[in-house]
């Protein structure tokens, strides 16, 4: 079969799609395919606005989770599948199933689209992208069969073996994908004290919101020594964000009646840890977060703002990017000539990197949380605020106002959502396009702080 090396247009020119573009375009697609489908009759029950239904492909597409209709009640089975696999496409990536498509057409990939694969995965060599993309699918399949599994068994007490299934297939997919997508109207709150389930699911989604660059290295070196920097650095820095934000929720909730006061002391820990660890990405509440003390909402904010590691399901600005501009600020009060970590020196421009991603996400949630409180006086500022960072950051948690928004402010969301789930790779794509300048300027000397 002949090689498709560019688009031809009908007058025979030719159209070079940057991947940026061509990852927008991509995501695009699947939104507006995900909306027809969804307002298909056979896809909901009664009546379904084209907004309602828009907004549900984008959230589900951009794995956020944030919803303004009951997901069980609303949508058929049909309608339930449809979102499964927008939640699928979403996790695993546009340009992830464009190059595997790509690889069942021919064994090897040309030296453009090796780059483009590069630039979107994140690998330094251009040998492991195939292996690394065919990984990606194999690792998603391998660890949302064992979440289906287990969850099944979980559910066979309350349900048949045909919902039980459903349900476990539906949320294995949405946690592992950092979807955030529940059928129950409550999200997991009426699993809080049911062990297994829970547990179940903040595992896949901690796992899917690793990266599966770590994920591989660890199955290849077995050890801690044998890892690469990277996967030590993140892996040290998610443990470390779990088990601080695990003590500080368990702490300020443990009084409130609301939410932790009433629980025994094992329920207790046990939610203590699902929402020390379910912000970071992933859509899901065993508690009701209109009812949590505001400290818990300032740390829960931060939680979803930093997000997960690079090349994985989740958002935020990925915790790469969080403790590599900690480092540099630590460095700089040291006085120290360069950063360092596991003795290791971090590059300069990895560094500016990481305070750019910080920058635009950060204008990001600025100008949404402008527009939300210019179009919602009504709504107090800390929910809309905590919404704007949840669509921002492809998070999907909510403090119940998603389904009391205006249109505007839906498809600020939405543009919250679909900016957020291409901001930090379209910003790699910039940043690996160097442009150099021959001509040097002068050294100014600015004052700082």
């Amino acid at each position: 079969m002949k090689k498709v090396k560019e688009w031809q247009t009908p007058k025979n020119s030719t159209i070079n799609l940057s991947p940026p573009s061509l990852l927008a375009l991509g995501f695009l697609s699947f939104i507006i395919i995900g909306t027809l489908l969804l307002k298909l009759p056979i896809s909901h029950h009664g009546e379904l606005s084209w907004i309602h239904s828009l907004f549900t492909a984008s959230s589900a597409v951009t794995i956020t989770g944030l919803s303004v209709v009951n997901v069980g009640e609303t949508f058929t089975v049909t309608g339930k599948v449809i979102i499964m696999l927008l939640i699928q496409i979403g996790g695993l990536g546009f340009m992830t199933f464009a190059i595997l498509a790509a690889l069942s057409l021919s064994t090897k990939l040309g030296l453009k689209q090796q780059i483009m694969a590069q630039e979107t995965i994140g690998q330094t060599s251009l040998s492991k992208v195939s292996f690394t993309i065919k990984g990606v699918l194999l690792y998603s399949l391998f660890f949302e069969a064992i979440g289906t599994v287990i969850l099944t068994i979980a559910w066979l007490e309350d349900y048949n073996f045909n919902q039980a299934l459903f349900y476990a297939a539906f949320y294995s997919v949405s946690a592992f994908n950092n979807g955030g997508f529940s059928l129950f109207p409550n999200s997991l709150m009426s699993f809080s004290g049911q062990y297994l389930i829970t547990f179940t699911i903040s595992m896949l989604y901690i796992i899917g919101g690793t990266g599966f660059v770590v994920l591989m290295d660890i199955k290849r070196s077995k050890r801690w020594k044998g890892l690469s920097t990277n996967s030590k650095l993140i892996l040290s820095t998610i443990a470390g964000l779990n088990l601080i934000a695990f003590v500080l929720l368990w702490a300020i909730e443990s009084n409130n009646p609301l939410t932790l006061a009433p629980m025994s002391l094992g329920d207790q820990a046990l939610n203590a840890w699902f929402h020390a660890t379910v912000p970071r990405s992933s859509g899901f509440n065993s508690l009701d977060l209109a009812q949590m003390k505001d400290a818990s909402i300032l740390v829960t904010m931060l939680l979803m703002f930093i997000g997960g590691g690079s090349m994985s399901t989740a958002g935020g600005i990925k915790v790469g990017t969080f403790i590599i501009v900690l480092l540099s600020v630590i460095s700089f009060l040291r006085r120290e000539d360069e950063i360092r970590v596991f003795n290791h020196s971090v590059s300069q421009k990895t560094s500016f990197k990481a305070m750019a991603v910080v920058s635009i996400t950060s204008a990001l949630i600025f100008l949404g949380i402008f527009s939300l409180s210019l179009i919602e006086p009504n709504h107090q500022f800390m929910d809309l605020l905590f919404e704007a960072i949840s669509a921002a950051c492809t998070v999907g948690l909510s403090r119940g106002i998603t389904g009391e928004l205006q249109p505007a402010s839906l498809f600020i969301l939405m543009l919250l959502m679909f900016a957020g789930r291409l901001g930090p790779l379209t910003l790699a794509y910039l940043i690996a396009t160097p442009k150099k300048s021959r001509l040097k300027h002068p050294t100014a000397d600015i004052q700082i702080g």
